[in-house]
């Protein structure tokens, strides 16, 4: 299993621990989750992403170099590359995840192991190693970055309705699970119209669930 993840990864791991944890979500093992390597992933991930385009991208301003950005490295950018990699079926997960009652959850899931295997491989291999793997799999010109996230656009799509319009009001409905891997369920409400509702393991991205479900529902 672990060779057959080298391939995909194109990459051999010299310290298999790091690997191993890379692969383990906080539900199964908070001790020895990739949480930390998620933060530091992240990071790597940024300073490639930023100055590949920054090379790419030689006329464009500081904004748009931004919004591309965001796009390249927001969860569901990652989550996309670790669906194509087929992380789940390496994932160390709870039974109720593995069985699929945390698949609402699954491309948070998805996407922060991403993260935490480019740490994994920086930390395994280097900067230039980490480099390879984000400019293998991130796609930096045949993209659509969507310039502004859902919330934004529902923001900006309630604005526009008149001058009494109201902005978009969100409500947190539930939370469960333990502190290291909580869920949330969040409600927007636009007036005029139903509420959607939104999952998530952080608020922020329950919103933003919401937000989308919210907006396709009223542009449709």
């Amino acid at each position: 299993m672990a060779d057959a993840l080298d391939d995909k990864l194109g990459y051999v791991f010299k310290d298999r621990d790091l690997l191993k944890r890379a692969l383990t979500h906080a539900g199964a093992n908070h001790s020895r989750s990739n949480e930390r390597l998620e933060f530091l992933g992240d990071r790597v991930l940024g300073i490639v992403v930023a100055r590949t385009l920054y090379d790419l991208y030689p006329d464009e301003q500081e904004g748009s170099l931004t919004h591309r950005l965001h796009a390249l490295v927001r969860w569901e950018a990652c989550a996309k590359v670790g669906e194509a990699l087929g992380l789940w079926d390496h994932l160390a997960l709870t039974k109720s995840e593995m069985s699929g009652a945390g698949g609402r959850g699954r491309g948070p899931i998805i996407g922060s192991a991403c993260e935490a295997i480019i740490a994994a491989i920086y930390l395994d291999g280097g900067f230039p190693a980490a480099r390879d793997f984000i400019l293998r799999f991130w796609d930096f010109r045949n993209f659509e970055p969507e310039m502004r996230d859902a919330k934004t656009r529902l923001q900006e799509w309630a604005q526009g309705r008149g001058k009494d319009a109201a902005a978009p009001v969100y409500q947190v409905v539930s939370r469960d699970g333990p502190d290291h891997a909580p869920h949330f369920v969040i409600e927007v409400r636009v007036p005029g119209h139903d509420p959607a509702r939104g999952e998530g393991g952080s608020k922020r991205d329950a919103e933003q669930d919401a937000a989308g479900k919210l907006l396709a529902r009223v542009t449709a």
